[in-house]
């Protein structure tokens, strides 16, 4: 479990860009990108996760940065975001009580299921102030980010106790 609060200290950093330009040029340059699946209620998190995760080398896209996106949700966005999602060469499912309990990401989890190579899809369950733990449900079916002994994140398969340091982690 990643602690809530941990993530949200990367959503303030300088130097974090906007997805729809680097997820661009990233494609343009060959190199690895990331769709994160979250609540939009959580956008604080997603930033964070974002930063954090490029601060890792890690390309990630959200989708409300995206200028090409409709104002509201609809079947042109639905088409968009499994583009994006069969386009991008990873998937990240960021779990919290509104990620699970929302319409879209469960959806959007189900659909990289069943796109993309399982090792591709990646669970960060978090743990939330009050010290109540999301996304429980998805460890045992993908591979998930944790904090890992000694310190750092790791990422874990799915009944595995020892992981990979997440900056190692070949993208």
């Amino acid at each position: 479990m990643i602690n809530q609060s941990s993530i949200r200290a990367y959503a303030d950093r300088a130097g974090i860009r906007k997805s729809d330009q680097v997820v661009n040029e990233a494609l343009r340059a060959g190199k690895q990108t990331a769709f994160l699946s979250h609540s939009h209620k959580d956008a604080e998190l997603a930033k964070g996760l974002q930063g954090y995760l490029q601060a890792q080398g890690w390309i990630v896209y959200i989708d409300w940065e995206d200028t090409s996106m409709p104002p509201k949700p609809n079947r042109e966005t639905a088409q968009k975001i499994k583009d994006r999602i069969k386009l991008l060469g990873w998937f990240i499912f960021l779990a919290t009580a509104n990620s699970t309990s929302s319409r879209w990401c469960p959806w959007e989890i189900g659909y990289a299921d069943g796109v993309k190579q399982i090792d591709k899809i990646v669970v960060v369950p978090t743990r939330d102030s009050a010290g109540n733990n999301h996304g429980n449900e998805y460890i045992d079916l993908y591979r998930h980010v944790s904090t890992a002994e000694g310190g750092g994140v790791g990422l874990f398969r799915p009944t595995d106790k020892r992981g990979v340091l997440l900056e190692s982690v070949a993208l």
